[in-house]
């Protein structure tokens, strides 16, 4: 994916390969993320499209429907992307083993 634009640009195109990856149409993420039913697909399609962005609210609640964490839709480059999804699906026990099996890596 390039980057190279604004962060709306970023904030854009994950949130369009998040919804494309899930199967959601762009009024179901919308709808199951809280926005009213009537301007939810043209308000994610706004997002997608980098009209307008998302304030960090909407974002995270974007987030919780697709299972992604705020910072992922920020990420700049695809591998920080996939690092941050990766490590938000962890549990919480595998999240502290890979934390000190890092932390233990950088001694």
């Amino acid at each position: 994916m390039a980057r190279g634009g604004k962060k709306e640009a970023v904030v854009a195109t994950r949130l369009r390969e998040a919804r494309t990856a899930t199967g959601l149409s762009q009024r179901e993420l919308g709808v199951r993320a809280g926005l009213d039913p009537s301007v939810a697909s043209p308000r994610i399609n706004q997002y997608e499209r980098g009209k307008h962005s998302p304030d960090t609210s909407t974002l995270a609640k974007l987030g919780e429907v697709l299972d992604l964490p705020v910072a992922y839709f920020y990420a700049g480059d695809d591998d920080l992307a996939e690092l941050i999804t990766a490590f938000h699906r962890l549990s919480a026990t595998r999240r502290r083993q890979l934390m000190r099996l890092l932390q233990r890596g950088q001694s």
